[in-house]
């Protein structure tokens, strides 16, 4: 660090002797030591670099006398490098401000030894800190017709009517003041084709339009000196900070001129041009979202799905007049409506004469490839790779950003919980790489979520060795921590509950992003038991074939990293059966929970909980064939393996009485059912107390059995009791309250009551549709059985038609073979022909 500059001399203080020294010289020395001491070298150093010494540099900076202006000026560029323009240019206004109020202006101070007259500020100036070269007063020079700088606009432009109208607002309503508007988005954007299409709209209207790339203090410092060289030829050969200098001398005295300052890394790289603008606009283009303050700004969003295929079909069409663009929606919609994306894959398709499918066939198979392809004469700097390479260069003080960037690409683009990223990073580092990501504009955040653009997630998840923002390894450890998070966000939740599905309903969204893009080959344990759980939940919600695919998904997983005879695959490998059974699927479902139960027999031993689990699910399977020969001994030997290894009082054991129950009644054995269902209520009272949904359970099956035993009189109250009961302890939207209500219309319906049953049945119709969904299998039997209602009400203009609607719901979920299809179009077959 630098040491304080030495107190002035006693005997230099003498001879001043309090007559040259001032307020306003002391403002000046104070100003000009706090600048030095911004300096690293020593003094000497300072000093030589000056061309004084360290004794003169002494003397100039401590009241003596006000320094000339080429002193102070190269103390100002001695302590602020050429990097920081921005802190240069401000520390220049403020230092003219102050020698300026040193001494007024043509006026002369005492002559001391070794000090040289001062220079009357406004000939330093009009010399730009030379020795009187002959440079022009930049205040008094007029605007030169013909001088302009901006890109050609751009070949196709489309929509952007509403922020071009934003930008004319702006500008119409300066009122002579200076005009700073900041146009902001992501990369890729649009936001130089904007500019550029405004400034070429314009170019009547300012004198003169000058572009500068503003990428970095130094861009932008190159740019304002070339257009000092252009307004005045003769500074051509000066410095370029003289020339930046002379360049804001004229902004600042002129009117009716546009500069556009293009991709600015952000706010404080032109905030020392900004103070000195007085006049004239200034239109700046800039990733970053937030800083801009006192700035109008300007967001730009993507195109418009009509504008995007537009601007693909013009692209294309202006090549390729013949183009057949089917499937251009598809490919816009892939790529987002993002302008940079589709300009890029229309040159592709001109140049390469490829359809709209077959380059999304090319972006799946090839995603590293098309991302950095150009067409003949493109700029490989303008691509989807490259454009957000950049900013995450931009980013590399915020390292977190990249880690966080590469955890969002895996989940879906909208609506991402910010609390699943908190397993990635603690606070407050996710906070504030959320932070950077979002004033790049790579992400938009609310209070409790995250957005990201589809193919910003695209490019950030596609690995390329050389580039050090998508290293392999990185992306493969962000796939794997998202499937780790979205399992953890499922621990001890329950498919079947209700008050859990918000849950299961994000996760899903998210998961099924992870997994479209994840290949099975690389799936970890917690992938497995992401799709184990999520396939339990979507067999619950009647999504039967999604939860195969799951399911099977998981028992691929689990099989292939721990073997065949590991617990957790031979627990998928019985989900899945149930899955199966109940799609309906029973010669898949069969054999598979047979394989499963030898399976654990031979590897866990017969009396292990999920063999005895194994035992009650191939019971179950036969029951729903029909088979009650092979399901009643089975049940009964796996209930007495549960009593002995469990316990009579187990709450599995008693399941397992109640499933004996069941299919004994199914069997047309009522006197053995019933006293079974009794015991049963009686003792789930006892062990899991009266209101246990097990207990509810229980009372509903009482009833149904007392119904099929025709003994309706008592069926029908504890029916009644039972959806009471249920209301008040599950809600009345709960799965089994509406399984209550569906089942007290149905003994209304028994009795010929069809005026309680058939209000009944809408109100539950109505419920189900609205809770579970229209194609839940819960929701396609209350259709059902209305419809049936309506039939035995002799109401067949509304039977037909719901029958109809639900034969062709039923078809959609299980299929046209499923036992349930096959007798509602039997019954539709029945009333048609009557």
């Amino acid at each position: 660090m630098a040491k304080r500059l030495p107190g002035q001399p006693r005997r230099w203080a003498r001879f001043i002797g309090g007559t040259a020294e001032t307020p306003e010289t002391r403002a000046l020395a104070q100003f000009l030591r706090e600048l030095l001491d911004r300096c690293p070298e020593p003094l000497g150093e300072v000093g030589r670099r000056l061309n004084v010494s360290a004794q003169t540099l002494s003397n100039r900076v401590n009241a003596q006398k006000r320094p000339d202006w080429d002193f102070v000026r190269n103390v100002v560029h001695l302590a602020y490098g050429a990097g920081d323009i921005a802190g240069r240019l401000t520390k220049l206004h403020e230092a003219e401000q102050l020698w300026r109020r040193a001494s007024p202006a043509n006026t002369t101070s005492p002559a001391y030894p070794g000090v040289a007259q001062p220079v009357p500020v406004e000939d330093d100036l009009r010399s730009g800190g030379t020795d009187g070269s002959g440079v022009p007063a930049m205040e008094s020079l007029p605007a030169v017709a013909g001088v302009g700088r901006v890109p050609a606009e751009p070949d196709v432009f489309v929509g952007r009517v509403q922020e071009l109208e934003q930008l004319e607002s702006v500008v119409a309503g300066s009122g002579g003041r200076a005009v700073v508007v900041a146009v902001h988005g992501l990369g890729g954007v649009g936001k130089s084709t904007l500019a550029a299409r405004f400034a070429g709209l314009h170019t009547g209207r300012f004198s003169p339009v000058w572009w500068v790339a503003a990428d970095s203090p130094a861009a932008v410092e190159r740019g304002l000196g070339e257009l000092a060289a252009a307004l005045a030829p003769e500074t051509a050969t000066l410095p370029t900070e003289q020339r930046v200098e002379l360049c804001l001398r004229w902004l600042a005295t002129h009117e009716d001129w546009l500069l556009v300052l293009d991709n600015v890394s952000g706010p404080q790289d032109v905030a020392g041009l900004l103070s000195r603008v007085r006049t004239g606009t200034v239109v700046i283009t800039s990733r970053q979202r937030s800083g801009w303050r006192a700035t109008k700004t300007v967001p730009l969003d993507m195109l418009t799905e009509d504008e995007a295929v537009a601007l693909l079909a013009r692209i294309v069409q202006s090549e390729w007049p013949d183009a057949n663009l089917a499937g251009a929606n598809r490919l816009c919609a892939e790529l987002g409506w993002l302008p940079l994306a589709v300009e890029q894959a229309g040159a592709y398709l001109a140049q390469t004469r490829t359809s709209p499918a077959a380059y999304l066939d090319l972006l799946a198979r090839f995603p590293a490839r098309m991302f950095t392809a150009t067409a003949e004469g493109g700029d490989a700097q303008r691509t989807m790779a490259r454009v957000w390479h950049v900013t995450l260069d931009r980013l590399a003080d915020t390292p977190a950003a990249g880690q966080v960037l590469r955890q969002l690409a895996w989940f879906a683009a909208d609506g991402i919980p910010r609390n699943l990223l908190a397993g990635a990073l603690g606070e407050p580092d996710l906070s504030e790489a959320l932070g950077r990501l979002a004033a790049y504009s790579m992400v938009t955040l609310t209070g409790d979520t995250v957005a990201v653009h589809r193919l910003v997630q695209a490019v950030t998840r596609t690995p390329d060795p050389a580039d050090p923002h998508r290293q392999p390894a990185d992306i493969a450890a962000a796939r794997n921590s998202a499937a780790t998070f979205l399992a953890a966000a499922l621990s001890d939740l329950d498919p079947d509950s209700p008050a859990d599905w918000p849950v299961y309903r994000m996760v899903l969204h998210h998961a099924q992003a992870l997994l479209e893009h994840t290949k099975p080959d690389v799936h970890t344990t917690q992938t497995g038991r992401l799709l184990n759980e999520l396939g339990l939940y979507l067999k619950g919600q009647g999504e039967v074939g999604t939860s195969i695919d799951y399911l099977t998904r998981a028992r691929d997983s689990y099989q292939r990293l721990n073997g065949p005879d590991h617990p957790d695959t031979l627990n998928s490998r019985n989900n899945l059966a149930v899955a199966y059974e109940s799609a309906g699927n029973l010669g898949r479902a069969i054999p598979l929970f047979e394989a499963t139960l030898a399976d654990c027999e031979r590897v866990l031993g017969p009396d292990d909980p999920y063999t005895l689990t194994s035992r009650n699910n191939l019971a179950s399977a036969y029951e729903s064939t029909g088979d009650l020969r092979q399901a009643i001994p089975l049940y009964e030997v796996t209930l007495a393996d549960f009593e002995r290894v469990l316990g009579p009082g187990h709450p599995d054991t008693l399941s397992l009485r109640n499933n004996l129950a069941y299919v004994y009644r199914a069997a047309g054995y009522p006197s053995r059912a019933i006293p079974l269902y009794e015991a049963t209520l009686a003792d789930r009272e006892r062990v899991l107390g009266v209101d246990h949904p097990d207990t509810l359970s229980s009372r509903n099956n009482l009833a149904y059995a007392y119904q099929s035993a025709g003994d309706l009189e008592r069926a029908i109250p504890l029916y009644e009791a039972t959806l009471t009961d249920r209301e008040r302890v599950q809600g009345p939207d709960y799965p089994d309250t509406l399984t209550s209500r569906n089942n007290l219309a149905y003994a209304y319906d028994s009795t010929g009551d069809l005026g309680r049953a058939i209000p009944l049945y809408e109100v539950t119709l109505a419920d189900r549709e609205r809770v579970l969904g229209v194609d839940h299998p819960d929701t396609l039997l209350s259709r059902n059985n209305l419809a049936s209602a309506y039939e035995a009400m002799g109401d067949l203009e509304r039977a037909i038609p719901l029958y109809e609607a639900t034969l062709a719901r039923w078809e959609g979920v299980l299929g046209t073979d499923h036992p349930t299809t096959k007798t509602i179009r039997s019954l539709i077959d029945g009333m048609r022909s009557t």
